[in-house]
This record gives structure tokens, C-alpha cells and sequence, in this order.
């Protein structure tokens, strides 16, 4: 499937999400009517766990007490990742995941947009930086079950008040992996070494450039690694990630 097909996809769910419009206004998480389509009711949005300062300046992982702006969390002292900074809008857990969930699970895309501008918030550093901003890729036959790609709708969310190119095709899952969920850290790793490679006809185009990587969730980072990997191959000059949901133990 080309990235054209897959951009046309993505656009085609927005269309149908945003039938939702139309409709009495409901909860994003919840279904309780709100007054603005795509937003939480007060109960859901006391839920959510914001990410905001302090927190490891390469993974972003939050600090329970107070650091530097430059401090870095144990986990990247020990190993440091591949990518150069990670950002997330709010924690993997309660409402965060729900609407997660209800994205990628639910068909919900019309709660898209309010979580592009959470991420934008969260990101905004890293969108200021980026020179090419692109999605994780599914594989493409599920990609043709779900109808749509999640990061690719975020992503498209973000690149809408950003100078950076949007490339909704510069990776490709070269091959189908299994579901990383039930995985631990390094059988994720495993399941997905060798997964992306660069689109060859994006080659020039990434090469020296800064690209922003797109994914709706973050946890052990195996993903996003092998997209790095994939990314700096190309001659890309530096990665950064920016996601909607970030998990606190990246050992499972």
C-alpha cells in the first residue's frame, strides 16, 4: 500500500469521525454529553495525568522531586536511548489510556484533534526543532483491518501549525511483528529488530535533516528505536519522538 493510500485512509476515517459533529456532543472517554465535540467531562479530565516539569531531559520520563532541566533519569544514564529526546502529553494509566484505547480501538477519531494540541503543548520544543515530522507505520494488512493509523491521524493533528514536512510515509513496516503487549522488554526488542526501513524514495530527503517520530504510546521505547534505527540509517541527523501516552516502567 502506498503512503498516498494510506494518507487517504487516514483522511477518510477523520471524515467519518467527524459525522460525530452532527451529534449530541459525548465525553471522548466516557460518552457523557459534553458541551464542545472532542473534549473530556469535568469527572474524565480530573483523570488525566498531565506530564509537565520536572522530568528526565532525554526520555521525559517525570521526577518525583525537583531537577535540573538538564538532569537525566537512571534508565538513561544506564543505557541511552537511540532517539534524542522523547516527549508524552500524559501518562499511560486511568483516562490517559482509555483515550488511548479509544483511538486506536474504538474508531474514535474524532477526539484526535484535542489530543493533537496536548501533544503539541507537551512537544513543542521538539515540533520548533523538526525539519520532517513522521508516523510509527502499521503493516499494511492491518492496516487495512483498523482503516486508519493512529499515529498518522496524530501526526497529521500536529503538522497542521508546524513549518515542518509532513511524510506520512517515510518509514514502512517492512514486515508484520506481533503484538507488543503482552512482550517483555527484550522480546519486544526482538519482535521488532529489522521491522522499518526507510522509504527509498525519501532517502534524500531525510538525509542531515531533524525528523519528529509519532506514536501514540510509548513504553519500553523498542518501537521507536527501530524506527530510529531505520531514520539514522538514512542519514537522518537527529531523532526525536513525540507521543500522546508514555508508561513509567520500561522494563515491561
Amino acid at each position: 500500500m502506498t503512503g498516498i493510500s494510506a494518507l487517504r485512509r487516514t483522511w477518510r476515517a477523520v471524515f467519518r469521525g467527524s459525522m460525530n459533529v452532527v451529534l449530541p456532543a459525548h465525553c471522548g472517554a466516557c460518552d457523557v454529553a459534553v458541551d464542545t465535540p472532542g473534549r473530556l467531562c469535568a469527572d474524565c479530565w480530573s483523570e488525566v495525568a498531565f506530564i509537565s516539569p520536572p522530568f528526565c531531559a532525554c526520555c521525559g520520563t517525570p521526577f518525583e522531586v525537583e531537577a535540573d532541566t538538564q538532569a537525566l533519569c537512571a534508565a538513561c544514564l544506564r543505557a541511552p536511548p537511540t532517539y534524542r529526546r522523547a516527549r508524552a502529553a500524559v501518562l499511560y494509566k486511568n483516562v490517559g489510556r482509555d483515550l488511548v484505547l479509544a483511538l486506536k480501538m474504538a474508531d474514535r477519531t474524532w477526539i484526535a484533534p484535542a489530543l493533537g494540541e496536548w501533544m503539541a503543548r507537551a512537544g513543542q520544543e521538539l515540533l520548533q526543532d523538526a525539519d520532517l515530522i513522521a508516523p510509527v507505520p502499521l503493516y499494511r494488512w492491518r492496516l487495512i483491518a483498523r482503516r486508519f493509523n493512529q499515529s498518522a491521524l496524530l501526526g497529521a493533528m500536529l503538522s497542521r501549525d508546524c513549518t515542518a514536512a509532513w511524510m506520512p510515509d517515510l518509514l514502512v513496516r517492512a514486515r508484520a511483528t506481533k503484538s507488543q503487549a503482552r512482550l517483555s522488554a527484550s522480546e519486544r526488542r526482538k519482535n521488532v529488530r529489522g521491522a522499518f526501513r526507510l522509504r527509498k524514495r525519501h532517502t534524500s530527503i531525510v538525509d542531515g535533516k531533524s525528523v519528529l517520530l509519532v506514536d501514540d504510546v510509548i513504553t519500553t521505547g523498542a518501537t521507536v528505536d527501530a524506527c530510529v534505527h531505520a531514520l539514522k540509517s538514512g542519514g537522518a541527523k537527529s531523532v526525536d519522538v513525540l507521543t500522546l501516552a508514555r508508561t513509567l516502567d520500561r522494563s515491561t
